[in-house]
C-alpha cells in the first residue's frame, strides 16, 4: 500500500569555506530560496523546515510556490535523493521520479546503452531493464537511431528516449516536477496518453507546478511552500 509520512522534517545543506556575509549574498540569489543558519558551527542553507505531511493511496498532492520555495527539494526528499537532516521520513511503495527524465542519459552511449544506464539510475535490475527494453525502443520510435550515440540526436529525439524510459515503469508513488512535454509534435499525442496512464495508475501523485489550472485538474490536495516551509494546505 502506497504511503508517505514526514514528521518535522528539515533538509539542511552545509556550506564550507565561506563567511556569513558572502553566504547571505549567495543565498539571496540561490534557487533554493532556503534560510541561512548554522548547525554545529557550520554554515547551512535550511532548504526545508518543519515539514509535516501524510499521504495515502488516492492522494494527488499539488505543490505550489515561487521559484526557490522548496518544491523541488521536497520532491527530491520524497524520492530519496536527499536525506532529511532532522525529523522522521517513512515511505511505503515503489517510486517513479519524473523530476528530471534526462538524468543518467550519457551522450557518448547509444540509445540501447542509455536505456540500461537510466534504468539502473531508476533502481531497476538488469533483468527488468532487459524485459522493458523492446517496448521502450518501440514507443520511442527512434528506429535505427537507437544504436547511434545520443550526442548525434536532436533535442526532440533525446527527449523521446528519456520520456520513453522514464514512463516505462508503473509505480505506487509518482513524483513530477511540472507536466512532462517532449516538444515533438509527431510524438505528442501518444506521449500525452502515456502520461495520463502513468498518472492514473499511481497510488500517490505529488506534482509541483506553476500552473494553477494543472494543479486544479490533477490534484485533490494542495500545499503552498515559502522559503522551505508549508504556509498553507488545503
Amino acid at each position: 500500500m502506497a504511503y508517505i509520512s514526514l514528521k518535522n522534517v528539515g533538509v539542511n545543506f552545509p556550506i564550507y569555506g565561506a563567511g556569513a556575509n558572502s553566504l547571505k549574498k549567495t543565498l539571496a540569489a540561490s534557487v533554493t530560496g532556503g534560510r541561512f543558519g548554522r548547525e554545529t558551527g557550520v554554515n547551512v542553507v535550511q532548504a526545508l523546515s518543519d515539514i509535516n505531511l501524510e499521504l495515502k493511496a488516492g492522494d494527488r498532492l499539488g505543490l505550489i510556490g515561487h521559484n526557490g520555495a522548496g518544491k523541488s527539494t521536497l520532491l527530491r526528499t520524497l524520492a530519496g535523493v536527499y536525506e532529511p537532516s532532522v525529523g522522521n521520513f517513512a515511505r511505503s511503495g515503489s517510486v517513479s521520479s519524473l523530476i528530471d527524465p534526462s538524468l543518467g542519459i550519457e551522450g557518448d552511449a547509444n540509445g540501447v546503452e542509455n536505456i540500461m544506464l537510466r534504468g539502473l539510475v531508476m533502481g531497476l535490475s538488469k533483468k527488468q531493464i532487459d524485459e522493458l527494453t523492446p517496448g521502450i525502443i518501440e514507443f520511442s520510435g527512434l528506429g535505427d537511431y537507437i544504436n547511434m550515440p545520443v550526442r548525434t540526436y536532436s533535442t526532440g529525439m533525446m527527449m523521446r528516449l528519456a520520456f520513453s524510459i522514464s514512463t516505462s515503469v508503473q509505480a505506487d508513488i509518482l513524483l513530477m516536477d511540472e507536466w512532462l512535454s517532449v516538444g515533438d509534435a509527431e510524438f505528442t499525442e501518444k506521449a500525452e496518453q502515456r502520461m495520463k496512464d502513468v498518472v492514473s495508475s499511481a497510488g500517490i501523485l505529488v506534482l509541483a507546478s506553476h500552473s494553477p489550472e494543472l494543479i486544479a485538474k490533477e490534484c485533490n490536495r494542495v500545499i503552498h511552500l515559502e522559503h522551505g516551509r508549508i504556509v498553507s494546505a488545503g
